[in-house]
Parts: C-alpha cells; sequence; structure tokens
C-alpha cells in the first residue's frame, strides 16, 4: 500500500520535479521550438551543395557600461551645479579602482513646463503651460577589464541616485585571429566533405564547375537576452459576472546564446558567462561535368505529329 501511495506522488508531482530542472522559463510560451530531425533537400540546377558552419564563443577582455543620470531645477545655473557635483563626486571614487577609464557623454538639456489653471468665475478652469525649470540628462560611459568591478560601480553610484544602467558592451581584442582559425578549420573540414561525396558517388569532382561564398556573423551579449514572465495562474469558472484584480506579474530577463547543435565545429563550447559569439560559413556549390558526345556520336530529335521532341539513339541502332 505504502508502494502504491508513493507511485501517485511520484506521477502527481513530476512535471513540477520537471519544470525546476529545467528553469522557470517552461511556464511561458517557448520562444525557439526544439528541432530534433533533419530535413535535406535535393540541390537545385543540378549542383551538389556543400557546407560548413562553425561557431566560436570569445570571452571579452574588455567592456564599456553605460549609465544614465538626469537633473532638474529650476535655474540653469542650479541644474548643472548639482549635475556635476554629482558626477564629479561619483567618479573620483570610480577613478580610484585599477584599470578604468571614464567618459561623460552630453545627451539633453531642455527647459521643462507644468500646468497652472486659470480659474474663471462663469467658465470652465483652463490649463495653461507656464515655464517650470530646466532638465539635463547625460551618460556616464566606464570603461573596464574586470567583469566583477560592475557590482562595485553601482554599488558607488547608487550612493549619488544614479541607478539606471543602460547597457554593458563587450570587446575582444582577438576576434580577427579567431576569424581566421575559423576559417582554416573550415577548409579542412569542407574539403573532407567533398572528398566523402566524390568517394560516395565513385568519380571525382576535379573538373567541375565550382562557386563558393562565405560569411561572419557577430552576436554581442546586449543583443542575446530575452524576457519571460514567471507565473502560474489559477483558472476561475464563474457563473455571474465578477470584477477580477490581477497582480502585475515580474518580468525576467536571461541571457539565450546562439545554440551549438547545428554547427560542424564550436570553439569553447561551454558558455558559463555572456560572450562574443562569432558564426562562420562556407559554402561550395558544385555542378557535375557533363560527358560531351564524341564526333561520331549524333543527336537526333524526332517531332512527333503532337509536337512533342523525342530523342533517337542511333548508336543502341547500329549495334543492334
Amino acid at each position: 500500500m505504502k508502494k502504491l501511495f508513493f507511485k501517485f506522488l511520484t506521477l502527481l508531482f513530476s512535471p513540477l520535479i520537471i519544470a525546476q530542472a529545467s528553469g522557470n522559463i517552461n511556464y511561458q510560451n517557448r520562444q525557439y521550438a526544439a528541432n530534433n530531425t533533419i530535413n535535406i533537400s535535393f540541390p537545385e540546377n543540378e549542383a551538389i551543395m556543400v557546407s560548413v558552419k562553425g561557431l566560436a564563443n570569445v570571452k571579452a577582455d574588455a567592456y564599456t557600461a553605460i549609465f544614465s543620470i538626469t537633473q532638474t531645477g529650476k535655474t540653469t545655473q542650479e541644474v548643472n551645479e548639482l549635475m556635476d557635483k554629482r558626477i564629479m563626486q561619483s567618479l573620483n571614487e570610480i577613478k580610484l579602482k585599477k584599470g578604468v577609464e571614464t567618459f561623460i557623454d552630453m545627451i539633453s538639456f531642455v527647459p521643462v513646463y507644468e500646468y497652472e489653471a486659470e480659474k474663471k468665475v462663469f467658465n470652465r478652469k483652463t490649463y495653461n503651460e507656464v515655464p517650470a525649470g530646466f532638465e539635463l540628462k547625460k551618460n556616464i560611459h566606464i570603461k573596464y577589464t574586470d567583469p566583477n568591478q560592475l557590482n562595485e560601480f553601482i554599488s558607488i553610484l547608487s550612493n549619488y541616485e544614479i541607478y539606471d544602467l543602460v547597457r554593458v558592451d563587450y570587446f575582444s581584442n582577438s576576434l580577427e585571429t579567431i576569424k581566421k582559425e575559423m576559417m582554416n578549420k573550415a577548409k579542412i573540414l569542407i574539403q573532407e566533405k567533398v572528398k566523402n561525396y566524390e568517394m560516395v558517388l565513385g568519380e571525382t569532382f576535379t573538373n567541375a564547375e565550382k562557386r563558393i561564398a562565405d560569411d561572419f556573423i557577430v552576436n554581442v551579449p546586449v543583443e542575446m537576452y530575452r524576457s519571460y514572465e514567471a507565473y502560474n495562474s489559477s483558472s476561475l469558472n464563474l457563473k455571474k459576472a465578477a470584477n477580477i484584480n490581477q497582480l502585475n506579474k515580474s518580468v525576467t530577463l536571461y541571457y539565450q546564446p546562439v545554440v551549438s547543435k547545428e554547427f560542424d565545429f564550436v570553439m569553447n563550447p561551454a558558455v558559463l558567462e555572456p560572450v562574443i559569439q562569432i558564426q562562420y560559413e562556407i559554402k561550395i556549390a558544385i555542378t557535375k561535368e557533363r560527358k560531351l558526345l564524341s564526333k561520331t556520336d549524333k543527336e537526333f530529335i524526332l517531332v512527333t505529329p503532337n509536337g512533342d521532341l523525342k530523342t533517337l539513339n542511333i548508336s543502341a541502332a547500329r549495334q543492334n
């Protein structure tokens, strides 16, 4: 009896166990579908297509974080003084960190208006726009090499009411070197594929017409974040009209790199932190050489009364 009860509990809670192992994203509709089958189409125009796709995960060696800061005030002098004070005090602390560079980017400086009610005895109120002050916006760019320093920057800037982290850009000095490595690796693999096709077909492509094309795609982490809402709502069977008050659901962001399953080779396949991803693909179209007719062989075409064209095999007729 105890064994049956344990099996019942296992079946009952097994979906929850799976969801916990795969992540809360399963509460949301999937943003990408699993492709577990191979779909091969025959090449067009009698050409054999040979392709190799590669992926490289590159760890960044430099970062730039951009923070936005907004300041308002009654006069231009007040706005500038308050803004400069917040920026200078925060940057004086940040510049004490090792290997850090900063830059201030001017964004906008505009007047701000508000509405003032004009009271009348026998008419409705009229609201007029009147100057209320000025608004100044700037961005703080911080370049650094240690990714752990970002938490320190956030802690320092928050002391001066600077909270808006706009984005973080990733840079690497080895991209060109890695691109060359990918091209060399793809060249070896595509030559192996061509030789394999020659062996399968029992012929050579030495004199065949060939066309080649290749290209790179570089994906940076800021482009690869996705969002989802993790929640499980109850369903209500309401017989009468009723008011339902729903709470705002928390929206979560997560890093979704390019999945490596569709590539012929992957450099640095294990991804722990957000990385720069380089995709490379090379394609070769091989048009098999057609056998030419000898001088003694002639091709005769018969036009039928219906207007159809038929090729007559004269050589076979002579042998018979």
